[in-house]
């Protein structure tokens, strides 16, 4: 799915994770979709943030097998790549605690240089 690099493409991205999660068997409420789409929420806030590049938009790629459902989000800002790992910020601090939500809700996650285009792409893994 492709949306418009705003914070009205990231609310579209969280709701239509949650829809197709809903619709592949896995309910508003069930665990799987509340931490899927609360980490796509955080990875797409991100990329339209810190991956916003005029005139581009970002990318998500939801996929679900049996045992593992994973999300991944794609912008084309190649030069600012998260931290390897989530870090703790400045207590008074407004932002900057996604990653730690999605270190703690995501069994395994990452970043990885975009395929076959510039940027990078920050993605999240779940037990089903």
């Amino acid at each position: 799915m492709q949306f418009s690099s705003t914070p009205r493409g990231a609310r579209l991205a969280r709701r239509l994770v949650s829809h197709y999660l809903e619709s592949w068997g896995h309910g508003c409420d069930s665990p799987l979709n509340e931490k899927l789409t609360l980490i796509t929420a955080e990875l797409a806030a991100n990329a339209v943030r810190h991956g916003h590049v005029p005139e581009r938009e970002f990318k998500v790629r939801l996929t679900l097998t049996r045992a593992t459902g994973r999300v991944e989000v794609s912008d084309t800002r190649t030069e600012r790549r998260p931290p390897s790992t989530a870090q703790e910020p400045h207590p008074d601090a407004e932002s900057g605690r996604g990653l730690l939500l999605v270190a703690a809700l995501a069994e395994r996650w990452g970043t990885v240089p975009r395929r076959a285009a510039p940027g990078k792409t920050v993605w999240a893994e779940c037990t089903c």
